[in-house]
C-alpha cells in the first residue's frame, strides 16, 4: 500500500471509527514521523501496548493523584504491594476496593484465616473440638454406640451455635 501523500510504501496504517465514520490513513516513515506519529518497531513495546488499554487517560490521572499523608501515588502502592498509610485508603478509595476485590475472590471483605493470635475460640469451640477427638478415639477403638452417641452431641452443639448465631444477627464466623 502507499502513502496517502506521496508514492512511498506505506509503513504506518491506522484506521480510526468515530461517530460511525471509518477513517483510514496510511503513511510513509517520513510523512509519519512528521505527523508525530509513532513507528512501529522504533517504539518500546509497553508503550505501544498501552495505546490499547482501555481508560489509559484514567488511569495517568490516578497515578499522579499523591496522597495527603504520605505522598505516595496509586502507581507506587501497586508496584510496592504496601499502603503507604491510612490516608492512602480514603484517596484511593476506588482503586484499592477494585484491588481488595479482586484477591478476595469477588468480596470486598477479608475472607481469608484469621491469625492465631486475634482469634480466641469460644467456650463452644473448645467443646467440639473435645468432642471431634472423642468421636475420632470412638471410631478408632470400634466403640460405635459411644461414637453415635458423641456424634449427636456435636450435631446439637453445633445446630445450638447456628440458631444462637441466627438470633444474634449475624452468621457464622469463616
Amino acid at each position: 500500500m502507499k502513502c496517502d501523500l506521496c508514492n512511498k510504501p506505506a509503513v504506518v496504517h491506522e484506521v480510526t471509527i468515530s461517530g460511525g465514520t471509518k477513517k483510514e490513513v496510511h503513511l510513509c516513515l517520513e510523512h509519519a514521523q512528521a505527523a508525530g506519529i509513532a513507528i512501529p518497531g522504533q517504539q518500546p513495546v509497553n508503550k505501544m501496548l498501552s495505546k490499547f488499554v482501555i481508560g489509559k487517560k484514567e488511569g495517568m490521572e490516578s497515578s499522579q493523584r499523591r496522597c495527603g499523608g504520605c505522598g505516595s501515588t496509586f502507581g507506587q502502592i501497586k508496584q510496592a504491594n504496601l499502603i503507604g498509610c491510612p490516608e492512602c485508603y480514603r484517596a484511593f478509595e476506588d482503586q484499592l476496593s477494585m484491588l481488595i476485590e479482586q484477591s478476595q475472590f469477588g468480596n470486598s471483605e477479608h475472607v481469608g484465616r484469621i491469625p492465631r493470635k486475634m482469634h480466641t475460640p469460644s467456650h463452644n469451640e473448645i467443646r467440639a473440638r473435645k468432642l471431634m477427638r472423642e468421636l475420632d478415639a470412638a471410631v478408632t477403638a470400634e466403640q460405635y454406640e459411644r461414637a453415635a452417641e458423641l456424634r449427636d452431641r456435636l450435631d446439637e452443639l453445633t445446630t445450638n451455635v447456628e440458631h444462637e448465631d441466627e438470633a444474634d444477627g449475624g452468621a457464622p464466623d469463616a
